[in-house]
């Protein structure tokens, strides 16, 4: 599982919360959930059951506390799909 097949599925799961519409058109593994893109803390919740629903893991909360960012979220997602 590569950053360039996880992006696109991460951009689906996380575009019903994005605030900044032109921060997500323009969104890179830099981007940052909170800062850029706006999304409150209740919906990065939100995100991370939607990414553990998509790819059937579990995130726990130390994990869950440092998915801030794009490239967070696709090295936990890696992490945890590697553990199954």
């Amino acid at each position: 599982m590569t950053t360039e097949t996880l992006l696109p599925t991460l951009k689906k799961i996380v575009k019903p919360y994005v605030q900044d519409e032109k921060a997500f058109n323009n969104l890179t593994e830099k981007t940052d959930f909170v800062t850029d893109l706006k999304i409150n803390s209740a919906n990065l919740v939100d995100i991370v059951l939607d990414v553990e629903d998509e790819f059937n893991i579990e995130i726990d909360n130390e994990s869950m506390e440092k998915m801030l960012s794009v490239k967070a979220a696709i090295e936990i997602i890696k992490t945890k799909v590697s553990e199954k």
